[in-house]
């Protein structure tokens, strides 16, 4: 065919159609370089991402996924007696936990345990609920087990159920569980001196870490300690252990003696401020009289009765406005705003002594001698005693009392405050305030802690206890003989001890009732008697508080003097023996013999 010098449409169509594939070729080519670019960039930055900033979280998952770690708990310090007998230490016990991730049928699971932990069927279920609950690592099964019991559900060998060891917290024979107080299961202080002194008991706990397979089993020989336990330091209370049991034995058989709601008894050192005993009793919902979980020595208030007529007595005596042999004219009954105010006896307008009116208790003898002086200086001298302010024992939850400002008082309440009625007292304010009276005058606070011993084994005594003067020797002195006129002829003699020459004072207080009274619905009574003496006479070794709480009312063992201060008689010898307290001599020094007392 002759070239005529003309293109083929048809070629020209191919190349078009070749140059266009071409394009989309190299289009596509480039479309996917920078797919793969943009990738391996995002690639690149992630592998960045991973080895840098989120680098802490994948290690951390990583190391969670092989490894345990367990929290080795301190041990906490031991608490001592004053003569190093241990009171409440940490001994080892056995926690049983579980790992829900490793629980392979939470229902049969919870079943089994159910069975040996005699749970409820809510407990049981409940159990299940957490064993099955997603993301939860860890479970407590049981606390505070011993050996033998954590191997009874250790040997059920079930999934993911595991156990480690950990301290425990005890108090020995329960003896001043009160005072001493309690710990949670993780061994932090709750109350009492276990609360108040924690950050020195508690010590820092340790940490270790082993490496497990991928069934959660430990790998032999993979175990880290990451952090050892250091333990807590010690401390070395006032406490006498002994003379705290006899003190509980004593309370307990007198409160179940008398059927009363309770009672409290302190022993205290008249030079120290030391607490040797400090038992708090009360009556449980079954009726039976058992040594209480609160410290109700410290943390609970109540009108005093005529215990505190010591004070007010004191007061005026030592502002020279009356003496033992000052003679006022005390009626049987008086009315102040309408309101009539009784003797603790019925009698006619007679003389009394001020050593009568103390020895035989006499309220309105009590507020005529107090009403030498002014409200103003009473109050001064009440809160000199220690009334409505704390001890200095810095106990949790003690109570400051009440006592109102002088210019508050109302009505009778400027009289009857004299002999323990509108102003409220903790069983340990009153004892340390009747020591003062023990003490020649000096008040001193009272003292739960002796010493510390630190991790070393060094031992750093206490600071003494604070001290003020309140009365003068003089004063105490007078004071401590009317006091052993009441022991011996008044409303104490009770308290009399072969041996032993003792001073001391009854209470017997009306309770405020539900109604705003003292008396019920009903018109009965509740009582509150008490008893505080101290021994020897001459030269005081030792004051004790006693006090009962809700004696039967229809009782003659309701007062002080009967309720009370036979208590204190029969704690006497027991004290005397474990101090070495020497007798007075081969009777109680009283010209008469024992009487029954009324108030």
């Amino acid at each position: 065919m002759a070239f005529t010098g003309e293109v083929d449409p048809r070629h020209k169509e191919n190349k078009i159609s070749s140059q266009q594939a071409h394009q989309r070729v190299k289009k596509r080519l480039q479309f996917s370089l920078a797919f793969f670019a943009i990738a391996l960039s995002l690639i690149t930055v992630r592998v960045g991402l991973l080895q840098t900033v989120q680098r802490g979280d994948y290690l951390a998952e990583s190391i969670e996924q092989r490894t345990r770690v367990n929290i080795v708990r301190a041990s906490r310090g031991v608490i001592f007696d004053r003569n190093g007998n241990e009171l409440a230490l940490s001994v080892p016990s056995t926690t049983v936990y579980a790992d829900p991730r490793e629980v392979t049928d939470p229902i049969a699971t919870a079943r089994q345990l159910a069975i040996h932990l005699a749970l409820t069927p809510e407990d049981e279920a409940e159990l299940a609920e957490r064993l099955g609950k997603e993301g939860s690592k860890f479970v407590y099964i049981a606390r505070g087990l011993t050996k033998d019991q954590a191997a009874i559900l250790l040997n059920l060998n079930l999934a993911g159920i595991y156990s480690y060891i950990e301290p425990s917290r005890q108090v020995e024979g329960g003896v001043a569980e009160a005072v001493i107080g309690r710990t949670d299961p993780d061994g932090v202080g709750m109350s009492g001196l276990e609360l108040q002194f924690n950050d020195m008991l508690a010590g820092f706990d340790g940490k270790v870490i082993k490496e497990v397979d991928n069934r959660g089993r430990s790998i032999a020989g993979q175990m880290t300690t990451a952090a050892t336990p250091v333990p807590g330091d010690d401390l070395v209370l006032t406490i006498d252990k002994t003379i705290q049991y006899h003190t509980d034995t004593a309370l307990l058989d007198r409160v179940g003696q008398l059927g009363a709601k309770g009672g409290t008894v302190i022993v205290m050192d008249s030079v120290t401020g030391d607490i040797y005993a400090m038992s708090n009793v009360r009556r449980n919902e079954e009726g039976a009289a058992v040594l209480a979980n609160g410290n109700f020595a410290a943390v609970e208030a109540y009108e005093p009765g005529s215990v505190a007529k010591v004070f007010s007595v004191s007061a005026a005596m030592n502002e020279g406005k009356v003496n033992q042999q000052t003679v006022l004219s005390v009626p049987g009954i008086t009315v102040i705003d309408g309101f009539p105010i009784r003797d603790a006896w019925p009698h006619p307008t007679m003389d009394m002594s001020v050593r009568t009116i103390m020895s035989e208790s006499s309220n309105i003898g009590t507020m005529l001698a107090a009403q030498t002086i002014s409200s103003e200086k009473l109050h001064e001298y009440l809160t000199a005693f220690g009334f409505g302010q704390k001890t200095g024992l810095n106990y949790p939850g003690e109570s400051r009392g009440i006592l109102r400002d002088a210019n508050k008082w109302r009505g009778t309440e400027k009289f009857t405050v004299s002999y323990g009625y509108g102003l409220a007292t903790t069983a340990l304010q009153v004892v340390a305030g009747v020591n003062t009276v023990a003490n020649g005058g000096t008040y001193v606070a009272p003292r739960l802690v002796r010493a510390t011993i630190d991790k070393s084994g060094k031992k750093v005594e206490a600071k003494p206890s604070l001290t003020r003067q309140v009365v003068s020797k003089e004063t105490a002195s007078e004071m401590t003989s009317m006091l052993r006129e009441a022991v011996c002829t008044g409303t104490a003699e009770l308290a009399q001890v072969k041996g032993m020459q003792v001073a001391g004072k009854t209470g017997t207080g009306y309770k405020v009732q539900d109604n705003g009274t003292y008396a019920t619905d009903s018109g009965a009574r509740k009582y509150f008697a008490s008893f505080v003496g101290y021994f020897p006479a001459e030269a005081p070794r030792v004051t004790v508080m006693v006090s009962i709480d809700e004696p039967n009312a229809s009782s003659r063992d309701r007062f002080g003097g009967t309720a009370a201060a036979p208590v204190f008689a029969r704690l006497v010898p027991s004290i005397m023996r474990e101090l070495g307290v020497e007798p007075t001599g081969t009777g109680t020094g009283c010209k008469r013999p024992v009487q029954s007392a009324s108030r």
